[in-house]
């Protein structure tokens, strides 16, 4: 199994110094700081994450019309009442 490489994260100055106070404070690293921050802010936010997945999957039917509805920020109703995506080629 390959092993995955870490990537660089781009912060503004003023939250890369609060990372930096904090990890200094709590004895971490600047790495685990950010990966315990990181993790415990999806969990507290779990519920919104699935919602947000959920109506994705839901929109997301791999028709060209949900694609549009997604992009557009509408629903595939809305799509269809605007007056659809026109005559779909295969």
């Amino acid at each position: 199994m390959s092993e995955r490489r870490q990537a660089p994260l781009k912060v503004d100055p003023e939250i890369d110094e609060l990372i930096s106070q904090g990890a200094h404070f709590l004895g971490l690293t600047k790495k685990d700081l950010v990966a315990e921050a990181v993790k415990d802010y999806l969990a507290a936010r779990r519920e919104e994450l699935h919602r947000r997945m959920t109506e994705a999957m839901r929109v997301l039917d791999g028709s060209t019309a949900s694609r549009v509805a997604m992009l557009a920020g509408v629903s595939p109703d809305d799509v269809e009442r605007l007056g659809g995506i026109g005559k779909q080629v295969a």
